[in-house]
């Protein structure tokens, strides 16, 4: 099962404390989905995938506070929006990647976050 679901993982307490937001969301590393997202981006697998409420990171990706609250900007889409993921594939088939709504949405998300003043954040945490 764990190569297929990867493992649970937890975020780091100082993560959490900087950044609230991430305390909702479920992490996991490794399993199939960042290898099925990498696969349809062309490459052996992504950073991160978000499934729901659940983000997969890929194993030995660091708990970086950028991609983290891109992903957790996806677990807020999921909630907003029940056709989101049918949503997202039309938007990637259209704009690309790069171009897709969402994914421009998460990066300005995570970049508004980073730069607030009051969360200064503690820096990148590797994997143990």
């Amino acid at each position: 099962m764990r190569l297929l679901l990867g493992r649970p993982d937890a975020l780091p307490p100082a993560l959490a404390a900087a950044w609230p937001e991430l305390a909702g969301v479920r992490w996991r590393r490794g399993g199939l989905p960042p290898r099925v997202g990498g696969w349809c981006l062309g490459v052996a697998t992504v950073t991160g995938i978000t499934l729901g409420r659940t983000v997969w990171l890929a194993p030995g990706a660091p708990w970086d506070p950028e991609l983290l609250l891109h992903e957790a900007r996806h677990v807020h889409q999921w909630a907003e929006d029940v056709l989101f993921p049918a949503r997202y594939i039309l938007e990637s088939l259209r704009r690309g990647y790069r171009g897709n709504r969402y994914e421009v949405d998460a990066r300005q998300f995570a970049a508004r976050r980073l730069a607030a003043p009051d969360r200064a954040g503690p820096p990148l945490v590797k994997e143990p």
